[in-house]
């Protein structure tokens, strides 16, 4: 059974730093690619950041020099370190895993709230 829970979400003042990570299981995580995705109320889902199984990385431009997606295989966890965040960056955050044959998973999100 494929599960992922994201933690690390909470209220952080502008300019402020958050860790978000995801615990993944039920699949062999070493072998897939893992994302981030935000999703703003009334909106779609959309990506931050996506790792390969590789470590190589890809970041949407909105996002891109103050966040970093990062992958520790041994704890089965991707982790979203944002740097520098405003107020726009609050969102639900969700990972995202996409097993084969090509189920896409996700997590229940964590919400991150940029505000003073």
């Amino acid at each position: 059974q494929v599960q992922l829970v994201e933690s690390g979400g909470g209220l952080v003042q502008p300019g402020g730093s958050l860790r978000l990570s995801c615990a993944a299981s039920g699949f062999t995580f070493s072998r897939l690619g893992m994302s981030w995705y935000r999703q703003d109320p009334g909106k779609e889902r959309e990506l931050v950041a996506y790792i390969y199984s590789t470590g190589r990385t890809y970041y949407v431009d909105s996002m891109k020099g103050r966040v970093t997606i990062s992958r520790d295989d041994a704890k089965n966890t991707v982790y979203l370190q944002m740097n520098s965040l405003k107020p726009e960056d609050t969102s639900m955050y969700y990972c995202k895993a996409q097993v084969p044959p090509g189920t896409a998973y996700w997590g229940r999100g964590t919400q991150v709230t940029v505000s003073s």
